[in-house]
């Protein structure tokens, strides 16, 4: 009898004695230090310098965030992927990227398919998407796009938008010839009349100019049907284990976003961001037309924000290109941001040159 009450006693003393150890582990290990920072971006450029479109580029061309963890021997890894989302979301699968700044969709199908991201700041609200169709085609509505011949990016969020814009005119895919095409090859199969129309960013505008594209619609004529967001999203495991980290690059990031966001500097703001992207200035000063940059920029992961991504992860399931739907309160972790906005708030806008 004594030996079966031990042996129960054994048999109840082991899982507790391993919760209490799992509970209060005996020795704490610290992260490993941080010698590189990895980070991915669709390369939005039309000529040969790297751009992603934006406060990535006032970040990249600037040098800043290699000038702020130099002090520390930290390098920074910019990696640029002309194939866009869906390329930086197979670099994120692979352990290749700590943080990544991509448009709404590539971010919802890879947090969709199990990547475990975080999302850390808004980068963009309601860019503008634009239809370019071949000159003389008579195409001027959405409706006109019936069974022609149309170039869509697949898995990016220029395909989320081109559904909800066309979602606005009672269409869906199935009713065109959707072509999958990356933006570089659309604008080409476009002026070389290989496609009817596409459905992209400003650079439609440059083929415009050479009289090879017209562009009868964008998504303000919708209504602001169509039109996506832009964020940053963080490794989990990264962010999870260097916190300090991830809000010093924020920092830095709300920096940039506060001195483009500054009325006297937006016309600077507009020329670093077309000159790295090889687009007219006239496209980017097209985009912001009447739009306060202040908003535009703002990185805060706010109601509206959240609602916005909120409202793509349900259309994204709507339209069969997800399998898994998610709120975006439990997607995004604003704690670094928050921390990040409480070290610049009284500061003076810093001054890029």
């Amino acid at each position: 009898m004594k030996a079966l009450t031990t042996q129960l006693l054994s048999l109840f003393a082991a899982p507790v004695l391993a919760g209490l150890l799992g509970a209060y582990p005996l020795v704490t290990q610290a992260a490993d230090p941080v010698k590189e920072i990895r980070i991915a971006v669709p390369d939005v450029s039309a000529g040969q310098n790297h751009s992603g479109g934006g406060v990535v580029d006032i970040l990249y061309t600037r040098q800043l965030l290699e000038q702020e963890f130099a002090k520390d021997g930290i390098q920074v890894k910019w990696s640029f992927f002309k194939g866009a989302g869906p390329v930086v979301n197979e670099a994120f699968a692979n352990g290749q990227v700590d943080f990544a700044y991509l448009g709404d969709l590539a971010a919802i199908i890879g947090k969709s398919s199990g990547l475990d991201s975080r999302v850390l700041a808004a980068t963009a609200r309601g860019v503008n998407h634009y239809l370019g169709v071949q000159p003389g085609s008579g195409i001027k509505t959405l409706a006109d796009l019936k069974g022609k011949r149309v170039g869509i990016f697949r898995g990016t969020a220029s395909q989320l938008s081109f559904d909800n814009a066309l979602a606005s005119a009672g269409l869906t895919e199935k009713d065109l010839k959707v072509i999958n095409l990356d933006f570089s090859a659309a604008l080409a199969a476009l002026a070389a009349k290989q496609i009817d129309a596409t459905w992209g960013l400003a650079g439609l505008f440059a083929l415009r100019d050479k009289g090879l594209a017209e562009i009868p619609l964008n998504t303000r004529d919708l209504g602001g049907a169509g039109t996506l967001q832009a964020l940053l999203v963080g490794n989990g495991e990264f962010v999870d284990a260097h916190p300090d980290i991830t809000e010093r690059l924020l920092k830095v990031q709300l920096q940039a976003v506060q001195w483009a966001s500054a009325e006297a500097n937006r016309d600077a703001y507009i020329e670093l961001v077309s000159k790295q992207a090889s687009y007219p200035a006239v496209i980017f000063k097209s985009e912001y037309q009447d739009r306060p940059l202040v908003e535009v920029l703002s990185p805060k992961l706010d109601a509206d924000f959240l609602g916005r991504l909120d409202a793509s992860i349900t259309a994204a399931k709507s339209y069969g290109l997800i399998r898994r739907d998610f709120k975006a309160a439990d997607w995004a972790n604003p704690a670094p941001q928050e921390a990040a906005s409480r070290q610049v708030a009284g500061q003076p806008v810093a001054a890029i040159q």
